[in-house]
């Protein structure tokens, strides 16, 4: 045991020294804080400072209600002819050019949206809807329905989504926090478990090209070496990504600060689509009114308000603790497996071989995970997912933003530490031998003959 915490001792501080780690430590935070920040700015910016000029040609006679003006782009009716417009577009300030042929209201056909520049697919979508909405109206209005009835059909339906624990209490839950948290856990799952492993598989392989295996195996045990390797890269690892957690909050706190108003921060997580309201518009703004019935205000959460609030009932601390889990015991059952492939090589271009068949299972846990089990966590295929420990470690971090009973939880990693001691004991057998061996390229049947070998 003395003789694995001494290695574990070597491989943590020979790498937590280097140069390269003190650098990319400190400077991934940096990193994601400023493009957190640049997002944030940028998002900023086009909400204040976008503003497109649409001017509508209709020449439908049959369509006689107009479209209204948002806060980020203003239709204007002229009287002129598409031709017209297009010909004289560049002199005038206008952006684009609506063209509204003639239809039939229940066959809308035609329709252009024309412009010296390419119009956005968001825009596009607006001026869609905005459309469609505008014919229903007509027909409405067209069927004896006046604008006062009609305001008073258009109800604003908000579903607070709860879930029901297992004391059978309410507890606030939401699709989108659920969904933002289990990518992130994912991606970040896989990313870990991918770098970290390939470090063992490189350490091993220049140990053994440099020859200072064959100093090291004269002391300690092949385990004993391998075990220590694996374990003082994890605290490596989880060093780094403590570390990067906390620089990269507070680095994110202190630019938010300083560099974002915090008035724009509340324009910007305003509600910016209004249900059943109306919008009266002043110089190219939309102040937003919502009433109800009795002619009350309403408020509307933004849907980052409401993540934000969702995000809070969340247990975080579990999550936390059951990630930092399957981190080490997913990456200890990988890098076994990177160990024994660096065992078996020369140097790492011999490794390709040998390491599809290890890393297509992550590759295809961390797929199914982010398409199949954020569509369907509780489904039979998610279930299996997070119980195979070749996929369980990023599936189970999928899942567990969702709700995971605790039975499988524990069921779950259980597993993963039965698959773990296996694998060790597979890629300690392959690792002996390996280590040793030189100038002779391996192959898959080869390293069967290594496993089977007697000590």
């Amino acid at each position: 045991m003395n003789k694995i915490l001494l290695i574990i001792q070597r491989e943590y501080l020979s790498r937590v020294k280097k140069k390269s780690f003190i650098i990319m430590t400190f400077l991934t935070p940096l990193i994601f804080a400023g493009f957190y920040a640049l997002a944030i700015y940028f998002s900023i910016q086009g909400v204040k400072g976008t503003f497109n000029k649409i001017a509508v040609v209709n020449d439908n006679k049959t369509l006689t209600e107009k479209l209204t003006s948002k806060q980020n782009y203003g239709y204007t009716y002229v009287n002129k002819s598409l031709t017209a417009m297009k010909a004289e577009l560049k002199k005038t300030d206008f952006d684009y050019i609506l063209y509204l042929p003639e239809f039939p209201l229940d066959q809308p056909h035609g329709i252009q949206l024309l412009g010296t520049k390419q119009a956005g697919m968001a825009l596009n979508n607006k001026v869609s809807d905005e459309i469609e909405n505008l014919i229903r109206t007509q027909k409405l209005k067209e069927n004896g329905i006046s604008q006062q009835d009609l305001d008073k059909l258009i109800s604003n339906v908000d579903i607070d989504t709860k879930k029901i624990n297992e004391n059978g209490q309410d507890e606030d839950s939401s699709a989108g926090a659920s969904t933002i948290l289990a990518f992130t856990s994912g991606v970040l799952m896989f990313l870990f478990i991918m770098m970290y492993g390939i470090q063992v598989m490189r350490g091993v392989i220049e140990e053994k090209t440099n020859r200072i295996i064959e100093v090291m195996i004269s002391s300690v045990k092949p385990f004993q070496l391998m075990m220590g390797k694996i374990l003082g890269i994890a605290l490596v690892g989880l060093t780094q990504f403590i570390l990067w957690i906390v620089l990269t909050i507070s680095i994110s706190t202190v630019v938010m600060k300083v560099f974002v108003d915090k008035k724009d921060i509340q324009q910007l997580t305003a509600s910016t689509t209004v249900k059943g309201g109306k919008a009266s518009v002043k110089e190219g703004t939309v102040q937003p009114k919502m009433e109800n019935n009795a002619g009350e205000a309403i408020k509307a959460d933004s849907p980052l308000k409401t993540i934000q609030k969702s995000m809070a009932s969340l247990d975080v601390t579990k999550i936390i603790t059951v990630f930092i889990f399957f981190f080490i015991s997913g990456y200890l059952f990988y890098s076994s497996l990177y160990a024994a492939i660096g065992s078996a090589v020369d140097n790492e271009t011999e490794t390709q071989q040998f390491m599809m068949p290890v890393m297509l299972p992550l590759f295809l846990g961390y797929m199914l995970s982010l398409s199949v089990i954020t569509n369907d966590p509780y489904g039979n295929m998610a279930f299996w997912l997070s119980m195979i420990p070749f996929t369980s470690p990023i599936a189970m971090m999928v899942r567990l933003p969702y709700g995971v009973p605790n039975w499988q939880l524990a069921l779950s990693m259980a597993l993963l530490v039965i698959g773990f001691i296996g694998t060790v004991w597979v890629a300690s057998r392959i690792y002996r031998v390996g280590i040793l061996m030189y100038g002779k390229k391996a192959s898959f049947k080869e390293m069967i003959k290594w496993f089977t070998y007697k000590n």
